[in-house]
Order: C-alpha cells, then sequence, then structure tokens
C-alpha cells in the first residue's frame, strides 16, 4: 500500500466501459513526512475521498479487486483516507 495526497480530479467523457461510474482522481504519492515521492497518478476513489484528503493507495490487482470485474481498467484504486500519521 502506499500514502498519498488528492491534489486533483479527473473528466473524462470517452472511456473504457469498466470506468464508467467511478470517480477518478489525481494522487501524489506522499512518504511518511508527508514530502511528495515519485509522480503523480490516477486513482479510482471507493471511499468518497476529496480534494486535499490523505489517502491509502492499492495498485495492480489488489486495485482491481476493489471492483466488480478482473477485468476492469485499473491500476490504482483509494481504500482509505488517513487521519492521522503516528510515529
Amino acid at each position: 500500500m502506499l500514502m498519498a495526497k488528492v491534489i486533483g480530479s479527473v473528466v473524462s467523457t470517452q472511456k473504457d466501459a469498466s470506468l464508467v461510474g467511478k470517480k477518478l482522481m489525481i494522487v501524489q504519492p506522499i512518504n511518511g513526512e508527508k514530502e511528495n515521492i515519485r509522480f503523480q497518478q490516477v486513482a479510482a476513489d471507493t471511499v468518497g475521498a476529496g480534494v486535499g484528503d490523505y489517502v491509502l493507495l492499492c495498485s495492480g490487482s489488489s486495485a482491481r479487486k476493489m471492483f466488480s470485474g478482473p477485468s476492469d481498467a485499473v491500476d490504482y484504486a483509494i481504500v482509505g483516507i488517513i487521519d492521522t500519521f503516528d510515529f
């Protein structure tokens, strides 16, 4: 799993049928100090996250399992909203 900050959303009127009805968010992966790592990604939201929220991401087959079909075109899924960072 990764931690990330939601920084925006994506609107796509033409897309694969498996993406219809999914909320697509732009996420910036972060480390424990909330510093940006890697590069921005688009993730399908499963928990109602909004811009500015810190979230948990899963990727690959774990992300696809969050949805109805194994052939859904999803590489990243938002699976949790982070309340606090405790070390």
